[in-house]
């Protein structure tokens, strides 16, 4: 397990990235979770106190990994940027969950689909993970079929979240 203390930032305008918080992992501690690595991997471990697992690390094409912060993860944390964390990490091997609901309900929309397997194996692992945290049967039924219609667009993950935002505004 590699344990650092990490700043909390957030990006200003940053194509996909703008507003997201983050903070970078150092590049040794990422050399000793996955030697030689320089795409998106997964770790698991610590933040504070929040347990976390099947995180990514996401590649800045400088030879450093982020690791994005969401909204719940802030929540929980009750931190935000200009905060520091106590970070624990190890590599995470443990495989992906897919949806098999959701992946069900592709099979009936071949266009939707075809697009889904042009997906990097990660991209695809968005939808699955951002369907089974739904806490309830309806909510899960809503994030399938936004899933398959989203990609029935030919819409990756954040395009689609961004997409029906939109429409509730």
């Amino acid at each position: 397990m590699q344990t650092f203390t990490a700043l909390l930032e957030k990006f200003g305008l940053k194509g996909e990235k703008t507003g997201w918080t983050y903070f970078v992992v150092p590049p040794d501690v990422s050399d000793v979770l996955c030697p030689g690595q320089k795409t998106s991997f997964r770790v698991k471990g610590q933040l504070d106190q929040l347990t976390i697992k099947a995180v990514a690390l996401l590649p800045m094409g400088d030879g450093t990994f982020i690791i994005p912060i969401n909204a719940d993860m802030r929540r929980n944390l009750r931190k935000e940027a200009g905060s520091t964390l106590r970070v624990q990490l190890a590599f995470d091997d443990n495989p992906q969950l897919e949806s098999a609901d959701f992946l069900l309900c592709l099979e009936d929309e071949p266009q939707a689909l075809a697009f889904f397997n042009t997906l990097p194996k990660g991209h695809q692992n968005y939808f699955s993970k951002w369907i089974e945290s739904a806490k309830t049967s309806e909510t899960k039924a809503k994030r399938i079929a936004q899933a398959v219609h989203g990609l029935s667009m030919r819409f990756g993950y954040g395009e689609m979240i961004r997409y029906y935002k939109s429409l509730n505004h």
